[in-house]
């Protein structure tokens, strides 16, 4: 039997080491109970370490979080897969796209993995693999 695969995007890493992040609690349910592999890029560690810069010890605790869960970082930054990144940008301008999301994009035709962990809901509903493939949403019980 395959391992079970989710590419994970940058609001479900800050609001698992945020626990002042809304969506803290359903996040960390989630995460805690996935025994598969988790996968992003290192557009996406880059934005988590940005936005965690201001959260005591949130940077430590995300590279500690990266070790501890055995996720697997992807590197996307070859000159001609950043050309490609920015195509993506354009074509989703009006959702919008930034980087990071779009080499999760990428990584999802690479691999053939579309069960992505996201707040952005909106976006990932939209975006498509360059297969065709729409995204499957890691569900989130969110409370109220």
């Amino acid at each position: 039997m395959a391992v079970k695969t989710w590419l994970v995007d940058t609001g479900p890493l800050i609001a698992y080491i945020n626990r002042r992040d809304p969506a803290h609690v359903a996040v960390a349910a989630r995460l805690d109970e996935f025994t598969g592999l988790l996968v992003t890029t290192s557009a996406v560690v880059t934005e988590v370490m940005y936005f965690l810069s201001e959260v005591p010890d949130g940077p430590a605790a995300f590279a500690e979080l990266l070790v501890a869960s055995g996720t697997r970082i992807a590197e996307l930054s070859d000159p001609n897969l950043v050309l490609a990144a920015t195509g993506l940008m354009s074509r989703y301008s009006d959702t919008p796209m930034d980087f990071a999301d779009a080499t999760l994009v990428q990584l999802a035709d690479a691999l053939n993995v579309i069960d992505i962990l996201t707040l952005d809901r909106r976006g990932f509903s939209t975006y498509r693999t360059a297969k065709g493939k729409a995204f499957r949403l890691v569900s989130l019980l969110l409370t109220p």
